[in-house]
This record gives structure tokens, sequence and C-alpha cells, in this order.
């Protein structure tokens, strides 16, 4: 799949293809791989759904998600309502810790407090995805607890030799310095790369993962 145009209309086609996207109102451009998703969508699931699709077809190296959420004047809600909504939702789900809160704006959902590792930050933002009235999560959740920077290497690079994506000569290198990962190296498709990062956060004393991986399609 070389072409910009193989790329462009295969996105097009996954995108029709999944039943949790409406691709309606979506225009797909790609150069060299690079692609951006422009138009509009009715839900914020529907936003996040978009992206995953599009990083599954073969040739895509990047995502740009132009997307905007218009909602359905049924599923708006005012920004206490949706606040109350959040975080009844934070607090009934038990993979999200105490403190994590919620805060709404004109459908935006601001996320805060802080958690011991990246898989939590990340259930905490599935906890209220797919609320009526969402139109954006800002996640500013705080990830921290000390740990060694050469255990958290090697927990990570442990784990993506487990990964049944990656073949054996995989050249993805994993490098911690304080609470800072970085990932280097090359894979072919977004969804290894994809494996990677979250893999890496899933180590404890994880705050950021810089993402240097190239897919090479």
């Amino acid at each position: 799949m070389g072409t910009t145009k193989d790329v462009r209309e295969a996105v097009g086609a996954e995108l029709a293809y999944d039943p949790l996207v409406d691709s309606t109102n979506i225009a797909v451009r790609n150069i060299s791989g690079e692609v951006a998703l422009n138009g509009t969508v009715p839900t914020y699931p529907q936003y996040c759904a978009a992206t995953a699709a599009a990083r599954r077809v073969a040739g895509v190296k990047e995502v740009h998600n132009h997307l905007e959420v218009v909602l359905d004047p049924a599923d708006y809600r005012d920004d206490a309502q949706l606040t109350t909504a959040a975080n009844n939702a934070l607090q009934l789900n038990i993979a999200v810790p105490d403190g994590v809160e919620a805060t709404a704006s004109d459908g935006n959902l601001t996320l805060t407090g802080s958690v011991s590792y990246g898989s939590l930050r990340a259930a905490a933002e599935q906890a209220v995805v797919g609320l009526a009235g969402v139109r954006n999560i800002v996640d500013k959740i705080e990830v921290g607890y000390y740990a060694d920077p050469l255990d958290v290497t090697q927990l990570v690079q442990g784990a993506l030799d487990r990964n049944a994506l990656f073949y054996d000569d995989s050249d993805v290198t994993v490098d911690t310095v304080g609470s800072t990962v970085t990932l280097s190296g090359h894979v072919r498709t977004q969804a290894e790369r994809d494996a990677a990062v979250g893999a890496a956060w899933m180590a404890g004393g994880v705050v950021e993962v810089r993402d240097n991986i190239l897919v090479t399609g």
C-alpha cells in the first residue's frame, strides 16, 4: 500500500467499516503516511474510535485527529451535570484511585489528582470517556512514586520482549532518566508503536513517556 491514494482510501474504508464510527462527515488526507482526519463526529467515543481505526491501517505512520465533536442536543449536559456524572463514574470504578476528580467546562472534562501508575491514569480516562455530554478530555492527573531508573528500563524492555507483536530482531530500545522513559527504534505498524508506549506506561514510577519510535509501514 505505497501510494497516497491507496492509504487515504484504505483509511476511509476502515472508518466506514468500523461500527463505532459514523464516517459520514469525516474527510481523510494523507501525505506520506501522515494521515489527518477532518470534519465532525457526534460523540467523543467516536472521536477516539476514528483515531484507532486510522492507526490500524497499513502504511499509516501518524494520525492527526482534527475532528470536532458536535453533540446532539439530547446529549448535551451543562457543566454541573457533567461534573457530577464524571465524578460519580470515577468513584464507581474500582480501578480508579481515590482523589481523582473531574471538572467540566462546555463539554471539556479536566481530570486531576495523582496515581502511582500510568495505567491507572488511563483507567480514569476510560471511566468517563463514554459519558453523554463529553466533547474532550484533558488529563492533568499526575503519576508519581520513585522507582530506580535501571529497574524501570529492565521492566519495560522485558515487557517488550514478551509482547507477541514484536519480532525477534526488533530494535526498539528503552532508556530511563529519572522518571522519564524514552522509546526509540523502528516498528512496522502503529499497533506495535501503541503496544510499546502502553508497556512503558505500565511500569511503576513512570511520569513521562517520550515516543521517538518511527513507523516504517
